[in-house]
């Protein structure tokens, strides 16, 4: 027999297909961005169908222990919230006793100014009071604040709240 004729009778015989064995993967992966996906759009679905509160109250308690204030030896400035939804009112002194500054913001700073360092220099005062009502907006008391402040180096300064019967 010669070469030939035993190589072909070697694949003459019928045998199964050697099919190639599956590896087994120990760690298999997920593909999470398709989740990834949907997280953003949700996101951006309730940041469009959401409604932002513009400005939240918030209550304060009050203060039960504080360090009162000598009000013969303080420069006393007063911002009442009686003047309805436009500007605060401001006086100088004590509630609305005092002086009514005009509502014109510019002269109303440069009042307080002079009235904080008339106080401080010739009235021999040596801290500044702004004293504002429950319900003045925080814009206000920090526009008086910042005039009253400007005066004020080296002294100190207060900010308390108003009780109005």
């Amino acid at each position: 027999m010669s070469d030939a004729d035993l190589w072909n009778d070697e694949n003459e015989t019928e045998e199964e297909p050697v099919l190639a064995r599956r590896r087994v993967q120990d760690g298999t992966e997920m593909d999470i961005t398709p989740m990834i996906d949907i997280v953003f759009l949700l996101l951006i679905f309730f940041l469009v169908c959401s409604t932002m509160s513009q400005a939240t109250s918030v209550k304060l308690p009050p203060a039960r222990h504080g360090k009162g204030v000598d009000e013969q030896a303080a420069v006393i400035i007063t911002v009442d919230g009686e003047g309805g939804e436009s500007k605060a009112r401001v006086y100088l002194g004590d509630g609305t006793t005092g002086e009514m500054l005009p509502d014109d913001q510019a002269a109303q700073e440069k009042l307080i100014g002079e009235a904080v360092e008339r106080g401080l220099r010739d009235e021999g005062k040596t801290a500044i009071l702004v004293k504002a009502a429950r319900g003045v907006k925080s814009g206000d008391v920090e526009r008086v604040s910042k005039a009253a402040a400007a005066m004020a180096e080296g002294n100190h300064f207060y900010l308390g709240v108003m009780e109005v019967q």
